[in-house]
């Protein structure tokens, strides 16, 4: 059974008439009467009554029309969405953890597409759901971070989970802070001058191990914590509390604002800083589409600007 013979089928019983059928089909008569004895051999069914005023269905010919424009219906809706000229949108999307840079890159890599023709996401969320959306393809690419400390226990998720990482810069954690904060004007800050500020950390669910956190130096005990689940209520709380988080202190101001601050973090001998190696995951030897080129390329560059502006 072919979709061409479905189609001879249909056409047929709702024309009620092989000459109408041919016409409408461009086929010759003869050709479709023997598509349909063809059919009905395999089907081991008769399909229509034939006489001189034309053919009619049989009982099971009105019921095997019925799963014949279920099936042919459904080609047909599959052909329109998919095939040229259709309905269908390509997807791509990017999981990340809460960095304003990698939404800069996946705005800046949207400007070059005619995005009515794609289906985009971006998701800042949690760094086990950043992997488990790059392992289940629900995401091309994912963003996050690997340190000294976490290396080992994320590397061993990675293999897990059929996950590449590709590095894309290095950089030690800063105390990131509103303008108007007290320690907002110094050189360097260091912990025993945070302790009496709010640190912010982003939720990580029930995932609670140390080394999904978004932060550095996620295992001290500190005075006063805060959890938050997105970058939003995150600066919020540095206005409304003087609260501070520990990051990468790469920070879009285009997106985040400029009433925000980096400053490099102070260490000491309890409170080590860490070198964090950005970077970017997707699935083992996979081949990325050209959005996802260009949002590596755009990753890049940004972040090369970085670079290039703390010589």
């Amino acid at each position: 059974m072919t979709l061409i013979q479905l189609k001879y089928f249909i056409t047929i019983a709702e024309t009620k008439s092989l000459n109408k059928a041919a016409e409408l089909l461009y086929v010759s008569q003869p050709s479709l009467t023997n598509a349909m004895k063809e059919l009905e051999r395999e089907l081991k069914i008769t399909l229509f009554h034939r006489s001189r005023r034309g053919v009619t269905l049989t009982v099971d010919g009105v019921e095997f029309l019925k799963n014949a424009k279920l099936i042919y219906g459904q080609y047909q809706a599959v052909s329109e969405k998919y095939g040229e000229g259709g309905t269908y949108k390509k997807k791509f999307g990017v999981s990340t953890q809460h960095y304003s840079f990698a939404v800069k890159a996946f705005v800046d890599m949207a400007k070059e597409f005619d995005v009515s023709k794609y289906e985009l996401a971006i998701r800042e969320t949690k760094t086990m759901d950043v992997m488990n959306d790059v392992s289940t393809m629900k995401s091309e690419i994912g963003v996050l971070y690997l340190s000294e400390f976490n290396r080992k226990g994320m590397e061993k998720l990675f293999r897990t989970a059929g996950i590449e990482f590709h590095p894309l810069i290095e950089c030690e954690a800063c105390v990131y802070i509103w303008k108007g904060h007290p320690l907002a004007r110094e050189k360097s800050i260091g912990m025993s001058q945070l302790n009496k500020y709010p640190c912010l950390s982003f939720e990580q669910g029930d995932n609670t191990s140390f080394y999904f956190a978004e932060e550095i130096l996620s295992t001290n005990e500190y005075p006063q914590i805060i959890k938050a689940n997105d970058r939003a209520t995150m600066l919020n709380l540095m206005v409304g509390l003087n609260g501070y988080t520990l990051c990468s202190g790469i920070i879009s101001d285009e997106l985040n604002g400029e009433e925000y601050l980096a400053i490099p973090f102070r260490a000491d001998k309890e409170n080590p800083n860490t070198i964090m190696e950005i970077g970017y995951i997707i699935r083992e030897n996979m081949i990325l589409s050209q959005m996802g080129e260009r949002y590596i390329t755009h990753l890049k560059n940004y972040l090369g600007e970085v670079c290039y502006e703390n010589k």
